[in-house]
């Protein structure tokens, strides 16, 4: 990812409903444990939670875009926001749509991908993992 550039929070479909994504598609995540826009994730932290940084004022499409903004982090580097809360990556998610960081409770908390609203998606995963299990057995007109 190129850490030169604006950041972008977007919308996309995914098993969870519309969250929000980078510019990429890769899924951005907040952290219940951080206090207002101040990030608690830090050192080891961060090497599984990469925070999404920016230079500049970030871009955002398909969202509400007073709801983009950006917080300074102990390091110095420029956090992007969403409602007030930062956002986050999943390092073990490798590709566009990948949600493997959904629900995860790590660092003294939980972490949730971001709906447009600004809220974390706390109940889709376990449902829609098992809806989609068993429509495909069958289950015709």
């Amino acid at each position: 990812m190129p850490s030169s550039s604006a950041a972008t929070v977007k919308t996309a479909s995914s098993p969870l409903g519309q969250i929000l994504v980078d510019g990429s598609g890769r899924t951005l995540y907040l952290f219940k444990a951080d206090t207002g826009t101040t990030s608690n994730c830090n050192g080891s932290c961060t090497q599984a939670w990469p925070p999404q940084t920016t230079t500049g004022q970030p871009s955002s499409s398909g969202v509400t875009a007073s709801l983009v903004g950006t917080t300074t982090r102990s390091d110095h580097s420029t956090q992007v926001t969403y409602h007030g809360h930062p956002l986050y990556y999943f390092a073990e998610d490798t590709k566009p749509g990948d949600t493997h960081g959904q629900g995860i409770n790590a660092f003294g908390a939980s972490w949730y991908a971001v709906s447009p609203s600004g809220d974390p998606v706390t109940s889709a995963a376990s449902a829609s993992a098992s809806a989609s299990a068993s429509t495909k057995s069958g289950g015709g007109y």
